[in-house]
């Protein structure tokens, strides 16, 4: 039965792509402010259906560590689930995201639009330099900048070095580094259908000051955080 709910939910999630999507083409215009709207509706309105069909809820803990400063976010990267969240998390912001995604049909149009930071990941030298400098454009536009460290996505109790781009971009512009962890991949595995019932937890952790550091210390510092909280909440659950 939670097969059938599962793929009851993924079908009505990959549905509901067309109206918000077709919200943030159409309002590119009025400003992307407008846009991501609809990117926040898409959101809502899957995380809704995934709590009725599928019994799969979440809990948000540690709001209390986001800056007032837009800043740079380390995100664990274990399952779609996460790259909705962040959006009900954090303000307004673009995500470092592998350029291949513009080009799925309709869902890449409407990405474009919302001017995330598409990178080809195969040319490690310049992703790194356009990170930075499409990051800095966005941080001085007052947006927050979402990275998954790690690059892809990993199975639940595993880790992969991290990537410089984040530290260095947040080192760059001056600003704070917010680790983020969560469990999602327990319930919301990669490559698989099935949405378990529970409930996700996400922790926000206390911001990591840039000012003084080098990338390597602020990207350990961030690893050790998130790879201790992901052993806690892994053993909760």
């Amino acid at each position: 039965m939670q097969y059938l709910r599962s793929l009851l939910f993924t079908t009505l999630l990959a549905l509901t792509v067309f109206p918000c999507g077709g919200w943030v083409i159409l309002a590119a215009p009025f400003g992307r402010s407008a846009s991501y709207h609809g990117a926040i509706w898409w959101v809502r309105i899957n995380f809704w259906l995934a709590r009725v069909l599928c019994g799969l809820d979440y809990e948000i803990v540690g709001t209390e560590n986001i800056p007032d400063e837009n800043s740079v976010v380390y995100l664990k990267h274990s399952s779609t689930w996460e790259t909705m969240a962040e959006i009900l998390v954090f303000p307004e912001q673009v995500w470092v995201l592998k350029r291949e995604l513009y080009w799925l049909p309709y869902f890449g149009w409407a990405l474009a639009a919302l001017r995330p930071i598409g990178i080809d990941r195969g040319a490690r030298s310049s992703a790194v330099k356009q990170v930075i400098r499409k990051g800095r454009e966005r941080v001085r536009d007052g947006l927050w900048v979402m990275i998954f460290p790690e690059g892809t996505r990993v199975a639940p109790g595993a880790t992969r070095r991290y990537g410089l781009s984040g530290a260095l971009l947040a080192i760059d512009t001056k600003r704070k580094l917010v680790p983020v962890a969560h469990n999602a991949g327990d319930f919301w595995p990669r490559h698989s259908l099935l949405k378990r019932r529970g409930t996700i937890k996400l922790v926000v952790g206390p911001p990591i000051e840039t000012a003084g550091r080098d990338a390597q210390e602020v990207n350990d510092l961030a690893k050790a955080w998130i790879d201790q909280t992901m052993h806690e909440i892994s053993a909760a659950y």
